[in-house]
């Protein structure tokens, strides 16, 4: 395995074999190229450079993390009560997309028993937590990811945490994901699937009076975008392209669900910006973006306890 940095913006690449990764740690550890198997998996906005990949929706993969949407997390009073809210954390103001992906992150390589670890790791300036990913790649298309988080403040502390991969959708896209899981909406454009909160099987959801499904999202629509999560508590699921797999498996104990982001020219990312054909799947520790929301109506989100770290591994391989 070697590591190289070429001069650009500060990448670090692994390549073990035929696997090859490359890492941006001042774009916020995002991974803007991840090569397995003779393929390259991950979407890139072909009209803007690596240099310029300051926003999750641009391409490449990011982590999200302590929330994926926006939010104030909510004042201690009435129900929220029950939720044992802390002070330091009411009425926090969180922003898109979390913290980490927008804070250029400290690297290393750290050599393990398994071989050579890219290790990127933050620190907060909102809530008191150290979060880590070391990231090994192998020669038989592996890319192992081991995670961890530490609560260094006095008081129990809320998160989400998904992953946010950006895959290109073409027509040969196929989704696996256990049948008959439950699925939930959270965002549609240009699809009516029951608006956010509706549960539906997956592959199959009603829209427009139609059965749809979503196991092959390019068929969906001409024209649309959602966010949905999937609960997935075997931690496993698949990407399908021709003769083409990923697959991913991860701790689903610690992310018992998979976030869904479809995007058929049914969204743009800013003005002046075209509509992407892309899609994201990725673990998370649970639903929806929201952490405001996670912890309340739809009773999803996680603590962390003073002093404690969660750890959780994420393996993507290609066949």
């Amino acid at each position: 395995m070697t590591a190289a940095a070429p001069p650009d913006y500060g990448t670090a690449e692994l390549r073990a074999g035929g696997t090859r990764v490359v890492i941006a740690p001042a774009l916020g550890g995002k991974i803007v190229s991840m090569f397995l198997n003779g393929r390259e998996w991950l979407w890139s906005d072909p009209k803007r450079t690596h240099g310029q990949l300051r926003d999750v929706e641009s391409g490449g993969y990011d982590e999200l993390f302590p929330t994926a949407a926006a939010c104030n997390l909510p004042a201690i009073s009435g129900r929220y009560q029950a939720l044992h809210l802390p002070n330091a954390y009411s009425g926090l103001a969180l922003p898109e997309g979390g913290e980490i992906w927008s804070q250029p992150a400290t690297f290393s390589l750290e050599t393990r028993d398994e071989g050579v670890y890219a290790v990127c790791g933050w620190v907060s300036d909102r809530m008191p937590y150290r979060f880590v990913r070391a990231l090994y790649a192998t020669a038989d298309g592996r890319v192992v990811m081991r995670y961890g988080v530490t609560n260094d403040g006095l008081d129990r502390m809320p998160y989400l945490w998904s992953a946010h991969p950006l895959f290109p959708l073409t027509k040969h896209t196929r989704i696996e994901l256990p049948d008959g899981a439950r699925l939930r909406v959270w965002r549609e454009h240009d699809l009516p699937l029951g608006g956010t909160g509706a549960e539906a099987r997956w592959p199959r959801v009603a829209s427009a009076g139609k059965l749809r499904d979503l196991s092959h999202p390019n068929e969906l629509a001409r024209r649309y975008a959602c966010k949905l999560f999937v609960d997935v508590p075997q931690g496993r699921a698949a990407i399908v392209e021709e003769d083409a797999r990923l697959e991913v498996e991860w701790d689903a104990q610690f992310a018992p669900c998979v976030a869904l982001w479809f995007n058929r020219k049914g969204w743009s990312p800013g003005p002046g910006r075209r509509p992407p054909v892309n899609f994201s799947l990725g673990p998370a520790s649970g639903a929806p973006d929201s952490l405001a929301d996670a912890i309340g109506s739809w009773k999803s989100g996680s603590w962390l306890e003073p002093g404690e770290t969660k750890e959780w591994t994420v393996t993507w391989s290609a066949g």
